[in-house]
C-alpha cells in the first residue's frame, strides 16, 4: 500500500547515500498478485503497468529494480514495453537479462552483500579471530535475498538452519547439519513456479531432515544455538519477543536482508542488550539500510556499465560489491564512534551510525544545492 511505499522510498534515499554511489531514492509498486495467474496474464499486466510508468522514469530520472514477486522475466516484459513506447534503449531498469544490458551478480547482490557486511561485523567483534566458519545461521524468506545469502554462508563455511515463506518456516531437525546448496537450489526452482515451501516439506528428502511449521517464522522454532540471524523476507518480521528469543538462543549478530525487517520493539531490545553487555557478549544489530545495500549498489554498477556500453566480469562486479559493503560498514562504524560514542568495551551502534551517516550526506548535498533556503 501507499504508506509502505512511502517508508521504503524514504529509507531508500539514505541507503543509496551509504553506497557512495550517485543515486537518489524512490519506490513504487502495484497491488497485482501474480500467484495463480497465467504467464500471459502476468505479461499483460507488466505491459500495462509500464505503459503508464514509462512517463515517470528514465536512465537519468528514476531507475526501478525488481523487488518482491519480480524476477528477470517481469523486468524483461517491462523493458520491452518501455523500449517500444520510448523508441530508445537505455539502462532504465536494473536486473535485466545478461544478453540485453544486465549485470553479472545482480540477482545475487543483496544476499551476497548482507553476508559480506556481517563478515566485517564478526571480524570486528572478535578482533579478527572469527569468521562465518562454524556459525549456525538462521535465515527467513526463500526469495532471491534468502537464497543467495544462504549459498554464500555455506560457501564461507557456515551452516544454514532455516528458511521460510509467507505460509510457514522450514527448520533443521536437531542441532547438527545444514541446508545444502542443492536443497536451496530445489527451493529456488519451486519459487520460480510460485509454489510454497510446504509442498517440499512432505517429500522424503526434506521431511526426514527438516521440520515444517505452518504459519510461523523461524526465530522461535530452531533447536539449539543461533549464532547469526538474517531476516530476509519482508518488513516487521522480527518482533520484540522474537528478539528476546534470539538473544536467549545465543545470537550474536543480526543483519537485515529485508527492508526494516525488525520492529521498533525488536530494535530496542537489540540495542539495549548491546549497551548493557561489553563487546562479543552482546548481540550486534545492523539495519537494512546498511546491511542490504548490496542490491542497490550492484544496480548502480549495472547503470554504470549501461552508460559506458561495457560488461564487467563476474569477478570485477563481486570485487566492487565487497568494497562497497566494506565501506558501508566502516562508514556506519566510524560515524557511530564520532556521534554516539559507546562506553568502554561496548560495540558502537550501527543503527545510529548508519542513520547519521546517510542523513548527513543527504543533508549536506541539499544545503549545497540550496534546498535549505
Amino acid at each position: 500500500n501507499l504508506s509502505i511505499l512511502k517508508f521504503l522510498g524514504f529509507e531508500q534515499i539514505f541507503k543509496n547515500a551509504l553506497t557512495g554511489l550517485n543515486m537518489g531514492g524512490g519506490k513504487g509498486g502495484s497491488d497485482f498478485d501474480p500467484k495463480g495467474k497465467t504467464d500471459n496474464e502476468i505479461r499483460r499486466f507488466c505491459v500495462s503497468f509500464m505503459t503508464e510508468l514509462c512517463k515517470h522514469i528514465g536512465a537519468d530520472t528514476d531507475v526501478p529494480a525488481g523487488d518482491i514477486g519480480v524476477t528477470g522475466r517481469e523486468v524483461g516484459f517491462m523493458f520491452g514495453q518501455y523500449k517500444k513506447i520510448r523508441n530508445q534503449w537505455e539502462g532504465v531498469l536494473t536486473g535485466k537479462g545478461g544478453s540485453w544490458g544486465g549485470s553479472l551478480i545482480r540477482p545475487e547482490a543483496t544476499g551476497y552483500g548482507v553476508v559480506y557486511y556481517v563478515e566485517h561485523m564478526i571480524q570486528h567483534a572478535s578482533g579478527g579471530k572469527e569468521s562465518f566458519a562454524g556459525k549456525r545461521v538462521a535465515i527467513s524468506g526463500s526469495g532471491n535475498v534468502a537464497q543467495y545469502a544462504a549459498l554464500k554462508v555455506i560457501e564461507l563455511g557456515g551452516s544454514v538452519i532455516s528458511l521460510s515463506d509467507s505460509q510457514g518456516a522450514l527448520v533443521l531437525n536437531g542441532e547438527e547439519g545444514s541446508f545444502t546448496a542443492e536443497e536451496i537450489n530445489t527451493i529456488a526452482e519451486i519459487k520460480v513456479q510460485r509454489k510454497q515451501i510446504a509442498e517440499l516439506a512432505t517429500q522424503d528428502a526434506f521431511s526426514s531432515k527438516f521440520k515444517y511449521i505452518p504459519g510461523a517464522r523461524p526465530w522461535t522454532n530452531i533447536a539449539g544455538r543461533i549464532d547469526v540471524a538474517l531476516p530476509s523476507a519482508t518488513q516487521n518480521e522480527v518482533s520484540g519477543d522474537e528478539a528476546k528469543a534470539l538473544i536467549a538462543a545465543g545470537c550474536k549478530f543480526i543483519a537485515e536482508g529485508s527492508n526494516m525487517g525488525s520492529t521498533q520493539e525488536a530494535i530496542d531490545v537489540f540495542e539495549a542488550h548491546r549497551d548493557a553487555n561489553p563487546g562479543a557478549a552482546a548481540i550486534w544489530y545492523a539495519p537494512g539500510k546498511a546491511a542490504n545495500a548490496g542490491g542497490v549498489a550492484v544496480s548502480g554498477l549495472e547503470m554504470a556499465q549501461n552508460s559506458a556500453r561495457v560488461n564487467w566480469s563476474r569477478e570485477e562486479v563481486d570485487s566492487r560489491l565487497k568494497k562497497i559493503m566494506e565501506d558501508c560498514f566502516n562508514n556506519g562504524l566510524s560515524t557511530a564512534k564520532e556521534y554516539v560514542t559507546p562506553a568502554e568495551g561496548v560495540l558502537p551502534s550501527l543503527v545510529a551510525g548508519s542513520n547519521i551517516a546517510g542523513f548527513t550526506k543527504v543533508a549536506e548535498a541539499m544545503k549545497e544545492h540550496g534546498d535549505w533556503w
